[in-house]
């Protein structure tokens, strides 16, 4: 502590101004305190856009999860159908090679077919059909008018068979649907009875007199 005189004028009183000393020391307090606010403030808004940030970073790491989760299902159902499709390419390609053999056995038929009709059964034919006449009778119809008879009761009979099985079915669907046979009647008080009953009570009654 320190005393300072004073000769400014005159004065009524004697007594010296102290001044203390640590009064710089204050001052560079308060100006740390107000720097280290600034720098408060500053961090303060760091640590908020990176907490923000580490928010975004997690959001983001679960839509990965979901969109590889999602990814691997699609590559489970794109194997699947990948597996569906050599299994239908090999079906078509067993199909295309029944074709080819089939298409391939009907053509041997039809040329054995020509060649019979042409060659044997045609010799034959003039064969029976002159005797038949020599005999008086009339000659065998044409090669082509038994074909299409026979082609013709061919196609009644499987009509009928296909009618018969559709009727079948749809018989079978009405029974399912219906949960019991058509020809059963479901089982309970049968019709009437209860009328019955009361007409059977209403007969023990005396007759009201005359």
């Amino acid at each position: 502590m320190t005393t300072v005189a004073t000769s400014a004028g005159p004065s009524n009183s004697s007594t010296p101004v102290v001044a203390h000393g640590d009064w710089t020391q204050k001052l560079v307090q308060l100006a740390k305190t107000a720097e280290l606010k600034k720098h408060a403030l500053t961090l303060q808004l760091h640590t908020a856009n990176i907490l923000s940030a580490h928010a975004q970073v997690d959001e983001k790491n679960r839509a990965i999860q979901d969109v590889r989760e999602q990814k691997n299902k699609l590559d489970s159902e794109r194997a699947r159908l990948l597996k569906c499709l050599s299994e239908v390419n090999e079906d078509r390609d067993k199909a295309d090679m029944l074709a080819d053999k089939l298409d391939r056995e009907v053509s041997e038929l039809q040329s054995r077919i020509k060649g019979l009709s042409e060659g044997e059964y045609a010799a034959a034919k003039l064969d029976v059909d002159r005797l038949r006449k020599e005999l008086g009778q009339q000659p065998l119809p044409p090669l082509q008018e038994m074909i299409e008879e026979k082609s013709a009761e061919y196609l009644k009979k499987l009509r009928t068979e296909l009618e018969s099985n559709a009727q079948a079915q749809k018989r079978g669907a009405d029974e399912a649907a219906d949960g019991q046979p058509g020809s059963k009647r479901p089982r309970g008080r049968p019709k009437g009875s209860k009328n019955s009953k009361k007409v059977k009570g209403d007969s023990t009654q005396p007759p009201d007199a005359a």
